[in-house]
């Protein structure tokens, strides 16, 4: 299975200090950063574009931003977000009707290529065309366009099912996933790990992107000795 990565959720972050909260979690162990940027349409919220993307960037030397867009007409922003330092953009697969082309189009801006599903559908709609096409394939466990919000448990047999399907795929898992809900994630194959609240809003964020962490590796190797 491919290794675990922990991508602490910026909508968690203060955003009048991102450059700062950025740094701060990288320094605490943290790999990725999971950048969520919504566009008022495909969820009801706003957040970040491209020109905070690339502020980011620019401070923030190294940075692996991992853009979840939760935006409906995702083919618009390629070019937006990989000239602002993107480094995976991730689509959601009930935006788009041709996502073949939509990640072709993100490997020629020399970003990854990531594929989305919502709480309600099912993990069969990603085909093995599409996945075998994508980087990584992101299972929401809630709803897209807030943070806060509970875990939705039903969404885990769906990252169990592309785990079987795709034993060498990197698998993201993305809302209410913390300490109390890793276990469950982690058993069920997931090796990409968002959290937002539960690392932000921790003491020490540290232990926590190291707990989380550990756990994934532990159930990896509790899987191999299957």
């Amino acid at each position: 299975m491919p290794r675990a990565i922990i991508s602490p959720s910026v909508l968690a972050s203060d955003f009048g200090q991102l450059t700062a909260e950025c740094k701060r979690m990288i320094k605490g162990g943290a790999e990725w950063l999971h950048m969520d940027v919504m566009d008022g349409h495909f969820v009801p919220n706003i957040t970040m574009g491209a020109p905070i993307l690339s502020c980011v960037s620019k401070s923030v030397p190294g940075i692996f931003m991992d853009c979840h867009m939760m935006v409906a007409e995702p083919e618009k922003w390629v070019n937006d977000i990989a000239d602002a330092g993107g480094s995976l953009y991730t689509f959601h697969h009930e935006a788009t009707s041709d996502p073949l082309s939509l990640i072709d189009a993100i490997h020629e801006r020399k970003m990854k290529a990531g594929v989305a599903i919502s709480p309600d559908t099912p993990s069969t709609a990603i085909t093995d065309e599409v996945a075998e096409a994508a980087d990584m394939l992101l299972v929401m466990t809630v709803y897209p366009g807030r943070g806060g919000q509970k875990f939705i448990d039903r969404c885990v047999p769906k990252v169990t099912e592309l785990r079987a399907r795709f034993p060498d795929k990197d698998i993201e898992v993305d809302g209410g996933v913390g300490p109390k809900t890793i276990g469950v994630c982690a058993d069920a194959g997931s090796n990409v790990i968002v959290a937002g609240t539960a690392i932000f809003g921790a003491e020490n964020p540290e232990q926590v992107i190291a707990m989380l962490k550990s756990t994934v590796n532990d159930a990896q190797a509790r899987i191999a000795k299957k």
